[in-house]
């Protein structure tokens, strides 16, 4: 399952600042609608699991890109429907 937390809940579990949460998503390190949403022009939410992969695989790219690839997979838009 997939947990969205707020910037205080995503820097106290990754150890990084607030200022440093928003620096790796400004300047595209981490991306929007993956690694993080924005729910209204005051409110990002950050994807946990996909930033604690991020931390893990951070000198393996190819390994990172799999855990998207499955994130994304598992997303409800991305099932097939059920046939009737």
């Amino acid at each position: 399952m997939q947990l969205f937390v707020n910037k205080r809940q995503a820097s106290e579990c990754l150890s990084l600042s607030g200022s440093t949460l928003k620096k790796y998503r400004l300047n595209g390190e981490w991306i929007e609608g993956v690694h993080w949403v924005r729910i209204n022009s005051r409110c990002v939410r950050y994807n946990l699991d996909l930033l604690k992969d991020w931390v893990q695989n951070r000198g393996n790219p190819n390994a990172h890109l799999k855990a998207i690839q499955t994130y994304q997979q598992g997303l409800l838009s991305n099932q097939r429907r059920k046939r009737q």
